[in-house]
């Protein structure tokens, strides 16, 4: 890859897709920040795969959320933070993990589903057999922080009541839960954004998209709050504090690959 070359341009997900069919992969995960391009190289992907015979599945970590019921009784016992989705411990990561492991094992996956309109879980995918796997979201590869980490203050939530219980819930749930699947993963590509404020313009971007297409969405008020919880964990990966197993492909503001 050239420097220059747009992120999800043919090169890429022939690269991609060569690297799956020549070791055979059947798990392939993409991570990156909101807006990062990872759901369309996904779907890029996919097609790609596909056209070629294979039989290739594609999900998003936010298809496991949990459902408003669960979050809302987490909200109770932990946090009210945790009524909102998106941190880490506000996923159903053991069903992740079990459907991690029958596909390594080549059985059949009933894929989940989460209609974000409604906040809620919804109806799986009929169960299927894929020679492929595509998994991606924003936090796969992040890895715990240590206490000195964890107490330094990003954002306005961190002055919250009791706010570093939430915190530190969500470190717990990194190492205990989150971690243990990243080597399940047979290959991991990170899209590494230049920083936090390109990715919130990123994310706006998606919105102004909705706009346009939908007469609805999040105004950029709502916004700048609804990114608040994902910025201590979305900081941390580009800090570098991320799996070791992970292909990092640095991208510019114009999410263009800038070296590979």
């Amino acid at each position: 890859m050239t420097m220059g070359d747009t992120l999800l341009n043919v090169s890429l997900v022939s690269a991609c897709a060569q690297q799956i069919r020549q070791h055979g992969l059947k798990i392939f995960a993409i991570s990156g920040a909101q807006g990062s391009g990872k759901t369309t190289l996904a779907a890029s992907l996919q097609q790609a795969l596909q056209q070629d015979g294979l039989r290739c599945g594609v999900v998003s970590l936010d298809d496991y959320y949990l459902s408003r019921h669960d979050r809302q009784r987490l909200a109770r016992q932990i946090h009210p933070l945790f009524a909102m989705r998106g941190v880490p411990g506000t996923h159903q990561i053991e069903r992740l993990h079990q459907d991690l492991r029958l596909q390594l094992q080549g059985k059949a996956l009933t894929l989940p589903r989460f209609d974000k309109a409604n906040d809620d879980s919804s109806a799986n995918l009929p169960a299927a057999l894929y020679d492929t796997l595509i998994v991606e979201g924003w936090c796969l590869g992040a890895v715990a922080l240590s206490a000195e980490q964890l107490s330094f203050p990003v954002n306005a939530l961190d002055l919250k009541p009791n706010v570093a219980t939430w915190r530190d819930y969500q470190n717990q749930q990194l190492e205990q839960c989150y971690q243990p699947l990243w080597p399940l993963v047979q290959s991991m590509l990170y899209l590494e954004a230049p920083d936090w404020p390109t990715i919130c313009r990123w994310r706006q971007q998606q919105e102004d998209v909705l706009w346009r297409l939908r007469g609805t969405g999040m105004d950029p008020a709502t916004l700048q709050q609804f990114m608040l919880p994902f910025q201590r964990w979305t900081e941390s990966m580009l800090n570098g504090h991320i799996w070791s197993g992970v292909q990092r492909l640095q991208l510019n503001e114009s999410r263009q690959v800038v070296n590979r």
